[in-house]
């Protein structure tokens, strides 16, 4: 059975057990209060200056904030007119973030966007702030390095494992090829 701490209820405080700890878990957002519309925005201002969001991030904030669903398109129409919030904006710095400080590939980087529910239109937008010949010297220089790395085992062998290797990095298959078998 659930309790209140003593002095809130007036009667002793009862144990409570680690089932009631999980139920309690669940009910919390229902009884959390709800923030008021310019309290949310003034959050979501700060939430979005730190760094580009994407809108489904702003949305999950929102849920988070417990702030009533009525209240969300309204709000984030306010974020985008004031120009807190811009998906091609977030697009080309995700994209170049993740392919300067990572080495993600254009695979991973678009698959990453497509999750975020970013829209096809900047996705391709994004993709163009990558550097073709950047992107190839990286591709090769990470194919040399974990070929290299590979001494102890077999030609086949070094050579999938590198290609698995800049598959899980998220680059085109045909470009994989064409730096592995440069090794050859």
């Amino acid at each position: 059975m659930l309790s209140l701490p003593t002095g809130q209820t007036g009667l002793p405080k009862e144990r409570v057990t680690k089932r009631d700890t999980k139920i309690l878990h669940y009910l919390r957002p229902m009884y959390k209060k709800s923030l008021t519309k310019e309290q949310a925005l003034q959050k979501l201002k700060h939430y979005c200056a730190y760094q580009e969001r994407a809108h489904s991030e702003v949305k999950e904030k929102l849920y988070d904030l417990g702030v009533w669903k009525k209240d969300h398109d309204e709000i984030i129409s306010t974020l985008i007119e004031e120009n807190y919030l811009n998906e091609e904006r977030f697009a080309i710095a995700f994209a170049g973030g993740k392919w300067r400080v990572k080495h993600w590939g254009r695979v991973k980087i678009k698959y990453e966007l497509k999750q975020k529910q970013v829209s096809e239109y900047c996705i391709k937008k994004a993709m163009k702030q990558i550097d073709e010949e950047e992107y190839m010297t990286v591709l090769k220089k990470m194919a040399d390095e974990r070929y290299a790395s590979l001494k102890s085992d077999q030609y086949m062998v070094r050579k999938k494992k590198t290609m698995d290797f800049l598959m899980a990095r998220g680059f085109e298959m045909d470009l994989i090829r064409k730096a592995v078998e440069d090794k050859s």
